[in-house]
């Protein structure tokens, strides 16, 4: 599968909601990277990965995923992941994610507990 992944974002306050549109692979991974890395350079410090348009995620793209919740943990900010499917939920936890990051079941949930 090719990196045709589409990635869109959008800040609210200090807070930056950044949603998927396909395959997460390493190429896709680096797509949602850049973009985070450019919100991170305009000051934002939380992020929304809404990943409900994002049905399958490898291995690869859950490493890069992991480095920039490290980058953004490194700058005291936090990452939340919002609509995943069962398999992914399941997956993010099983490989540790979650000791870092936080899973939300909407958008909406994320956006709200981020900002508190």
């Amino acid at each position: 599968m090719s990196g045709n992944l589409s990635v869109q974002s959008r800040v609210q306050d200090d807070l930056a909601v950044v949603t998927t549109d396909g395959y997460i692979n390493n190429t896709a991974a680096e797509k949602i990277a850049v973009v985070c890395v450019e919100h991170m350079e305009a000051g934002v410090r939380k992020f929304v990965l809404n990943l409900e348009r994002s049905r399958i995620i490898n291995s690869i793209g859950i490493s890069i995923l992991i480095e920039v919740i490290e980058k953004v943990r490194g700058v005291g900010g936090g990452v939340a992941f919002s609509n995943l499917t069962p398999t992914i939920a399941k997956t993010f936890k099983i490989m540790g994610l979650l000791n870092t990051s936080t899973i939300y079941e909407t958008e909406d949930e994320a956006v709200v507990g981020m900002s508190g």
